[in-house]
C-alpha cells in the first residue's frame, strides 16, 4: 500500500513539473504566459490619458450684505442713573403749604406731598406749678420714687409730663399704677386732637436733582430728608 502511495505522489510530481515548463503544451496543457503583448492589450486607450494639475480650491465669494440685512450692532449704554427715595417727617398745614410753594420750580411728577394725619394724643401731666422752685421741688420727689417725667413743651410748661399714650385709656391705665408709687396729684389731659398732617416724599432723587433740594431747608423747618422706610 505504501509503495503505490508512493508512486502516485512521484507520477503527480512529473505531471506538474512537465505542465509548469510547457511540455504538454501539445496536448492544450500548459500555464497562461503574461508576457508584454498580453499586458499590452489589458491596457485601455493609454493614449488619451492627461496629466492635470491640481489648483488649490479658492474660498466662494460671500454675497455683499445689505445694509437692512447686516446683524443688528448692539452698542451698550449708561446704566441707569443710581436714584434713591427721600421723604421728610410729618409736617402741619402752614409747613406743608411752605414746601409746596418751594417744590414748585422742581421738575413735574418729583415730589408729592401725601397725607398722614397726626393722631390724637393723652399725656399723665403734673401742674401747673407757681414757680421753678416749686417744679424743682416737685421733681425731686419723682427721682425718690423712682418715676421718670420729662417736659411737657408748649403751654404746658412750668409741669411735668409722666408719659404720653395714643389712646385716653392708656393713660389712665398708667395714672393708675402711678397712684401706687404714690403719685396723687397728676392727671389725664389731651395734648393734643387729631390734626391734618402731610409728608413731603421724593421717589426718586438722582445726583442732578440733589442740588435742587437746598431750597427746602427753610420750609421743612429742620425736618431733614431721610431714606424712604
Amino acid at each position: 500500500m505504501l509503495r503505490l502511495l508512493i508512486l502516485i505522489l512521484l507520477l503527480a510530481n512529473g505531471g506538474y513539473f512537465a505542465w509548469s515548463h510547457g511540455h504538454l503544451r501539445e496536448w492544450g496543457l500548459a500555464p497562461v504566459q503574461e508576457g508584454e503583448p498580453q499586458r499590452m492589450g489589458q491596457q485601455l486607450r493609454p493614449e488619451t490619458l492627461q496629466i492635470l494639475r491640481v489648483r488649490p480650491a479658492s474660498p466662494a465669494p460671500q454675497p455683499p450684505v445689505s445694509e437692512a440685512a447686516a446683524p443688528p450692532v448692539v452698542v451698550a449704554t449708561a446704566a441707569a442713573a443710581a436714584t434713591e427715595c427721600l421723604q421728610s417727617g410729618v409736617l402741619d398745614e402752614r409747613q406743608a403749604d411752605a414746601v409746596r410753594t418751594a417744590a414748585a420750580g422742581l421738575p413735574q411728577g418729583s415730589w408729592v406731598l401725601e397725607s398722614t394725619p397726626l393722631p390724637a394724643r393723652w399725656m399723665v401731666y403734673m401742674g401747673r406749678f407757681e414757680d421753678q422752685e416749686v417744679l424743682d421741688k416737685k421733681r425731686a420727689e419723682l427721682r425718690a420714687r423712682k418715676v421718670d417725667f420729662d417736659r411737657p413743651g408748649g403751654t404746658l410748661e412750668l409741669g411735668l409730663s409722666l408719659g404720653r399714650f395714643a389712646t385716653e385709656e392708656a393713660a389712665k391705665r398708667e395714672l393708675a399704677n402711678l397712684g401706687e408709687k404714690g403719685v396723687r396729684t397728676a392727671r389725664v389731659i389731651q395734648e393734643r386732637a387729631e390734626t391734618p398732617g402731610f409728608t413731603l416724599r421724593l421717589a426718586a432723587v438722582t445726583e442732578a436733582l440733589r442740588p435742587q433740594l437746598d431750597g427746602l431747608r427753610g420750609p421743612l423747618a429742620g425736618k431733614p430728608l431721610r431714606t424712604c422706610g
